[in-house]
């Protein structure tokens, strides 16, 4: 696996970079061939966060994020949550695999698990969407308790997405097609 580490308020030590090398080198054994992983590293007030990101061909991406008292257990946890990820998706991510042509990346991941046992979608929902700007969707989002909101931005006339991010805050996707 091929790391690429970046700290934030940090100084990445070397043994950082090992630890986290050699932890995050066992996902090697669910691929055959080689990925790319951003290691992203912060310190904020007394939480060592560490957020890694996956690419895999095909255009999958696995992403974790996890923060604790020391950036070592951080690191440890990430993996974990990561290993987690494939598993229980392992059947979609081998399908999109082959279906993209990516078979020899399929083959590593483990059979573990029946894809009868993944969530389903059991509800789809339709409605209309006036156009309006992100501050109004936020407002919508909240007065409906939700998580999220997808709105016709007025400004662009695009369709976009507002959230609630962990840290209290609002983000808003912008979608490039």
């Amino acid at each position: 696996m091929e790391l690429n580490i970046v700290g934030k308020n940090i100084d990445v030590t070397n043994a950082l970079k090992e630890h986290a090398d050699k932890r995050l080198s066992k996902l090697d054994r669910y691929f055959n061939k080689s990925v790319e992983a951003q290691v992203t590293m912060s310190v904020v007030k007394d939480t060592h966060i560490v957020e890694v990101t996956v690419f895999l061909n095909g255009g999958i991406i696995l992403r974790a994020e996890d923060g604790t008292g020391d950036m070592y257990a951080s690191i440890d946890s990430v993996l974990d949550k990561l290993e987690r990820q494939v598993k229980k998706y392992k059947t979609r991510i081998n399908r999109k695999l082959r279906q993209g042509g990516h078979k020899a990346l399929a083959e590593g991941i483990p059979e573990e698990l029946e894809e009868d046992e993944y969530p389903k979608i059991v509800r789809t929902k339709r409605f209309a969407m006036k156009p309006m700007d992100a501050e109004e969707a936020v407002m919508q989002m909240d007065l409906l308790g939700h998580d999220f909101f997808v709105f016709m931005n007025a400004e662009t006339e695009e369709v976009n997405v507002v959230y609630k991010r962990k840290d209290g805050n609002y983000g808003q996707i912008e979608p490039e097609f």
